[in-house]
């Protein structure tokens, strides 16, 4: 069975499948011998190490007791000797426990024959050791028979525990050695197993890569060839996979994209053709345009030129009506000022002569003071030497009397002349008066006559303006014809540049024979450019009628050619015709 008539799912779910089985036979072999490595450790950890260490303890007991025996013997006081025989007492007991242990945990024949010697080398131990020491605790002195007869007793006994210790001892350390061996083995075999496993995933990922990825290459190599443009090569399909599909998928797409190709290429050359007549005769049409245009515009800067004039002379005269109507409040505020100076000096006259009369009064009052100081005087000098002091002040009062006098003379002659001049200034004010109205009434005049130019002038600007405004909108109307007439040329041109753009897009694409050889269109011939139309020249009356909206300057055109409004639909269709 080929790879390629399976789904890619499929082959997915065998390699994971392939892959778990790998893992699971591996995983066998790893607990079968981890199993076997602690059946072995388990018997060296517990069996054979508790074996051991019961001999170990036996033999260290009996060695033990060895000792205290001969220190009890040998001790001089037998006070001390019931105190040996308890320590020994309770080592035997511990001996004893490490020698059930033994006996229980030793199941070879070897070791039930080190036992039985044991049990012999004991027995013959114990009997002499007991009557020695019930001599001694006699008081008898056995010191001498220690080592003659009890010695070589207890040097058997040591020797056949310790041939027991070491048999234990062997048998701990086989234990380990094949404990050690097992796990090398297990780690060979782990090994073997692994190694086994990744020649076999390397196969089925070897061969899964390629089911994969072949076909996956031939669809890539054939979507670069058509990315490339080159549409003449086959792209074959083998298989039931969906890398197959794919590659049908992309043969239909490339049979589909040559017949669309050829249909394009077939009629992109005409559309070229056409457009750039098109372009052509909407080029020439927009000078014409441009060139109606451009009268308008100096038309329109002419009349704005003549109303500028017109409205400066029309501010010119509404500047001068107001600087008289300026003027001749300012004269009528100065003949109420002069008026009322008029007034205020007439005041002052009268002030100063009421002043005049009041002065005259007070220099009378000085003369009679001067007078009575004079007459006090005399009074005093008939009075001797009781009227001197009298006589002084008479003569300050006479003296202040006198000085008041000629102030008041002073002050008189001053007022007077200050009268005759108020009166005279009162005389000039009465002239200034006289002539200030007849200012006033030749600035009204003026008043008048200004604001009769400055309404002829304001009439004559809201008509150069009506003027100006209806030749502004037939030029607003001109150059919105001009700039879609442009709009038209400029889509009529950026179709044409398309159309070649297009024309070199799909010369890309290499073709076969038999898709290339497809009819063209036949290029549509653009129509000749309507004549331009003369301009007529404006009449007088033209300005006093209402001027075109330019709504309605631009509907006319569009109806008068429809094709170039065909092109501005299209320009408002697509943005990037926009030259302006």
């Amino acid at each position: 069975m080929h790879l390629s008539n399976l789904k890619v799912g499929t082959r997915l779910a065998l390699s994971f499948g392939l892959v778990l089985l790998i893992t699971v036979v591996i995983a066998a072999v790893g607990i079968w011998r981890l199993q076997e490595l602690a059946s072995v450790t388990h018997q060296l950890t517990s069996t054979d190490n508790e074996r051991l260490r019961a001999a170990s303890t036996w033999r260290q007991a009996i060695d033990l007791n060895w000792v205290r025996t001969r220190a009890a013997i040998l001790d001089a006081d037998t006070s001390h000797l019931s105190s040996w025989q308890s320590e020994i007492a309770k080592t035997s007991e511990e001996a004893s426990k490490a020698q059930e242990v033994v006996e229980r945990l030793v199941t070879t024949d070897e070791g039930r024959r080190l036992l039985a010697d044991i049990a012999k080398t004991r027995e013959a131990y114990r009997g002499p050791r007991a009557e020695l020491l019930k001599r001694k605790a006699a008081g008898e002195s056995v010191g001498e028979l220690l080592d003659s007869q009890l010695k070589p007793l207890a040097d058997a006994y040591l020797q056949s525990i310790v041939a027991m210790e070491q048999r234990q001892r062997a048998l701990y350390e086989s234990t380990r050695d094949n404990a050690a061996k097992q796990a090398t083995r297990s780690r060979a075999i782990l090994m073997v197993v692994t190694a086994v496993a990744l020649l076999v995933g390397a196969g089925a990922a070897i061969l899964l890569s390629r089911s994969v990825t072949g076909p996956l290459q031939l669809a890539v190599r054939g979507a670069g060839l058509i990315a490339e443009g080159d549409l003449t090569q086959s792209i074959q399909a083998h298989g039931r996979d969906e890398a197959a599909a794919l590659l049908k998928a992309l043969g239909h797409m490339q049979g589909n994209l040559a017949r669309v190709v050829a249909g394009v290429r077939a009629n992109a050359e005409s559309v070229a053709s056409a457009s750039a007549e098109i372009s052509q005769g909407n080029h020439d049409l927009s000078g014409r345009t441009e060139s109606q245009a451009s009268a308008l515009e100096e038309t329109a800067a002419s009349m704005e030129q003549l109303g500028a004039t017109v409205r400066q002379n029309a501010d010119n005269a509404r500047q001068a009506n107001q600087l008289a109507m300026n003027a001749s409040t300012v004269a009528v505020q100065g003949g109420e000022v002069v008026s009322e100076v008029v007034d205020t000096m007439r005041g002052i006259n009268e002030s100063s002569r009421k002043i005049a009369d009041i002065i005259g009064v007070i220099d009378g009052i000085a003369f009679q003071t001067n007078i009575l100081a004079l007459n006090a005087a005399v009074e005093a000098a008939r009075a001797g030497e009781q009227g001197r002091g009298f006589a002084v002040v008479a003569g300050e009062v006479r003296a202040l009397a006198q000085r008041s006098a000629e102030a008041a003379k002073e002050i008189k002659q001053l007022i007077t002349a200050s009268v005759e001049r108020v009166e005279q200034g009162s005389q000039l004010v009465d002239k200034a008066g006289a002539t200030m109205t007849e200012v006033v009434t030749a600035i009204r005049r003026v008043t008048d006559i200004m604001g009769e130019i400055s309404a002829a002038s304001s009439e004559q600007s809201a008509g150069v303006a009506q003027v100006g405004e209806a030749i502004t909108q037939m030029d607003q109307a001109t150059q919105q014809n001009a700039a879609l007439v442009e709009e038209m040329a400029a889509a009529a041109s950026s179709l044409s540049g398309q159309a070649r753009e297009l024309v070199e897009a799909v010369a890309v694409f290499k073709l076969a024979q038999k898709a290339s050889a497809l009819p063209r269109m036949a290029p549509v011939h653009a129509t000749a450019a309507p004549a331009p139309v003369p301009a007529t020249s404006a009449t007088p009356a033209a300005p006093a009628r209402p001027a075109t909206p330019p709504a309605a300057a631009l509907a006319r055109p569009a109806a008068a050619r429809p094709q170039p409004a065909q092109a501005a639909r299209t320009t408002a269709d697509n943005d990037e015709w926009e030259s302006f």
